[in-house]
């Protein structure tokens, strides 16, 4: 991997946080604003995982093969700096894909809007400012 490969993948991830907050900031009263906003999220968290995967490996750091081993080499990386709470959004995400029920999509909706987004936006701004 190049530097230029993983910018374009620091760009892809950017964009899916920037439709996950277009997301959040619909109307909560829409049924379906809830969906939307899991399969964003689910998305993004896919991303998120796998620029970290990238960057590791470009700098030599470490080898990852799950978003856990990700998280947690991110995190002594520098990457991030709340570690607990990426892996928290590993359960989140694993339940929202594979169960589903109405009351358990407003309680992840409610945790990605308090707390995933804010994690996902300064781990964009810190890939920013490592591979400018």
């Amino acid at each position: 991997m190049n530097i230029e490969r993983l910018r374009e993948k620091r760009e892809a991830y950017r964009k899916a946080v920037l439709r996950l907050k277009e997301a959040l900031d619909e109307d909560s009263s829409n049924p379906l604003l809830y969906d939307g906003v899991i399969q964003r999220f689910e998305f993004t968290y896919e991303l998120a995982w796998k620029l970290m995967k990238a960057y590791l490996e470009y700098e030599g750091i470490a080898e990852v093969s799950s978003p856990r081993a990700a998280f947690k080499e991110a995190f002594a990386a520098g990457l991030i700096f709340e570690g607990d709470v990426w892996i928290d959004m590993i359960g989140d995400r694993n339940l929202a894909a594979h169960t589903y029920n109405e009351e358990m999509a407003k309680e992840i909706y409610g945790r990605i809007k308090e707390k995933y987004f804010k994690q996902f936006v300064a781990f964009g701004a810190r890939m920013a400012e490592v591979t400018k």
